[in-house]
């Protein structure tokens, strides 16, 4: 018997998720707390904000999206790609909203009007764990454990943190930056709603149950998922050791959409303007989700507005197709709430769009595939940018390992005291070698890499 039949089963006899209960301004590590408000921003403003001015966040201007930090042309990079995400998601969230309203006038004197708060909010914070320079970061931290030097340390660390470590992934490393108590940070890290934490956790599992290298939280925040789990009323699908998941939290469907509209459509408008893309092909590619009269239409509208710039043209079809995949989210959501709402609806929101949408949208991704991703620029910034991890990776570890030599002294000192990389336990000080290097900007990264490696010295 199949694990996705078990999980529809098992969903289909007992599982039912309340919206009432899934939106939750309670505040993880000050729930006891409650502090005297002195202006009219809700708890997911609050949360929003607190995101906004935060320097994980500022940092994000630093890493790679997809092209290399621009030069002369400017392309997306996290931090942008974010912000555009939030302002989709918000879009999502508050169509969801007032159709939960309008089915159920009772919720408008809920929490279920904020929902697009909610999104939005977790949409800005869903790259905050991505290491430098993206993908390739990610890689070489996983490959430093299971090819590197690092492979030697499996027999010392229990098997729950080597999944962790070997699987590390960005999304997982997000929970973690939000929740975990570095030293010197209160309880609950960013103390964050139960809401807005439960929306970035996209793979509801731990990494050691995860069957395709994915995961939503170590094992260090097992328990802070847990407990937002229940408190939210997030079913558990499979209690199995080994084998432990939860139903996906709904609002984590509209964050995924709004984050695959984004970097999918966006990355078409960098490649047009660095030239990788012609303008004859951007331009069919993005009227190809729409048909016949809709591309007649948009045709009609941007003779209308005298758009005879080829950049503003393809910035006026980019806005349109982000409308219609938005719009085609929402009734995906809206057709699927019973199974979105019961565990047990498969796939994201843009895999079940209409066929139209969902086939332009498949060959856009192939485009990105063979065109995009595999492009000279991006080839290279990868390949630089998995040595530099890999390097620093190599030595910060070696110095964990042997903090007696007067060498591996001078790189500990390097890292910020909120990371506990002189701990007694070895865990924790790979783990602190793996906080402090993945959390890093390109740029920095680049600059500690080619300091101690001796390539450049500080100039004073």
């Amino acid at each position: 018997m199949s694990d996705s039949f078990f999980l529809i089963t098992f969903a289909t006899i007992i599982i039912t998720m309340d919206w009432q209960q899934l939106i939750s301004n309670c505040r993880l590590g000050q729930e006891h707390r409650h502090p005297e408000r002195h202006d009219d921003r809700t708890e997911f403003k609050r949360d929003y904000d607190r995101l906004i001015f935060s320097a994980p966040f500022r940092r994000l201007q630093n890493k790679t999206q997809v092209f290399p930090l621009p030069g002369s042309i400017f392309v997306h990079n996290r931090l942008t790609h974010s912000l555009e995400v939030a302002s989709v998601g918000m879009s999502l969230g508050n169509d969801i909203a007032r159709y939960l309203c309008t089915k159920n006038s009772g919720f408008n004197d809920t929490l279920v009007p904020e929902i697009g708060q909610i999104v939005a909010t977790a949409c800005l914070a869903h790259d905050l764990g991505n290491p430098p320079f993206g993908h390739s970061g990610e890689k070489a931290i996983q490959t430093f454990f299971t090819e590197g030097k690092g492979a030697n340390l499996q027999t010392h660390v229990s098997p729950e943190f080597w999944s962790d470590i070997t699987c590390f992934d960005g999304n997982a490393n997000a929970f973690r930056l939000l929740t975990h108590s570095f030293k010197g940070r209160r309880q609950g890290g960013f103390a964050m709603t139960y809401s807005t934490l439960a929306s970035i956790v996209k793979y509801p599992f731990p990494s050691y149950a995860s069957t395709k290298k994915k995961f939503g939280f170590f094992t260090t925040e097992r328990e802070h998922y847990e407990h937002l789990a229940e408190r939210l009323g997030i079913p558990q699908l499979s209690a199995e050791k080994g084998q432990e998941r939860w139903a996906r939290y709904p609002l984590v469907y509209l964050v995924e959409a709004a984050d695959d509209i984004c970097y999918e459509i966006m990355d078409l408008e960098d490649a047009y303007k660095l030239k990788i893309l012609t303008f004859k092909e951007t331009t069919q590619l993005m009227l190809s989700f729409f048909d016949e009269t809709e591309q007649n239409r948009i045709i009609d509208r941007i003779a209308d507005e005298q758009l005879t710039d080829p950049n503003e043209k393809i910035q006026y079809l980019r806005a349109c197709v982000i409308g219609k995949l938005e719009n085609e989210c929402v009734k995906t959501f809206i057709n699927h709430e019973k199974e979105i709402m019961a565990g047990y609806f498969q796939g994201s929101l843009i895999e079940n769009i209409a066929p139209r949408q969902q086939e332009a949208y498949h060959q856009c991704t192939k485009i990105s595939r063979t065109r995009i991703y595999r492009s000279r620029p991006v080839l290279d910034v990868e390949l630089s940018g998995y040595r530099i991890m890999a390097t620093l990776m190599e030595l910060m570890v070696e110095a964990i390992e042997h903090p007696e030599r007067y060498y591996s002294q001078q790189l500990i000192g390097r890292v910020s005291s909120q990371y506990d990389i002189e701990s007694p336990d070895l865990e924790t000080r790979l783990m602190a070698v793996v906080d402090y290097i993945s959390g890093m900007t390109d740029v920095y990264a680049l600059d500690v890499y080619q300091k101690i490696c001796g390539i450049s010295l500080p100039i004073i």
